[in-house]
């Protein structure tokens, strides 16, 4: 079943990898994979803490899981953390997965970040789960877990 996903991670830090992860589900449109570009994302923090949540929760809107993409400094994003937050709220599927050892657009890697979810969430590592082959498992768990 196709499920439409949110990918939530630390912007300045981790686009790239991060890019990485959505794009190896290219079979699937953007908008109705929850994908959004960053154009979009620069339009958008220039708006107001209250205009952000409004931009999140539409995004949230009709998925059935959010993917958390962890890197070194994933933990310290309040986007990230307020995702987490409301997708638990509205009872999203979620599970987080290491993008630290995908390396960058110059070949490098980057220490791996503190995990964002508590231990009843999955967690995966991207290289060494076989990401780009397991991802799609590894939503619907999450989906079904979260009864969706």
């Amino acid at each position: 079943m196709a499920r439409k996903a949110f990918f939530s991670f630390q912007f300045s830090e981790d686009n790239w990898r991060a890019n990485v992860v959505r794009n190896s589900w290219v079979t699937q449109d953007r908008k109705s994979s929850g994908f959004f570009d960053s154009a979009v994302w620069e339009k958008v923090k220039k708006q107001t803490d209250s205009e952000i949540k409004k931009w999140i929760d539409g995004q949230l809107s009709g998925c059935s899981v959010t993917v958390v993409l962890v890197g070194s400094k994933t933990c310290k994003s309040k986007w990230v953390k307020y995702e987490i937050e409301k997708s638990i709220e509205l009872g999203k599927g979620l599970l987080e997965i290491d993008i630290s050892k995908i390396k960058n657009r110059d070949g490098k890697t980057s220490t791996k970040g503190d995990w964002m979810l508590t231990n009843s969430y999955k967690s995966y590592l991207w290289n060494k789960g076989d990401g780009y082959n397991n991802m799609g498992d590894w939503i619907e768990t999450a989906a079904k877990a979260a009864g969706r």
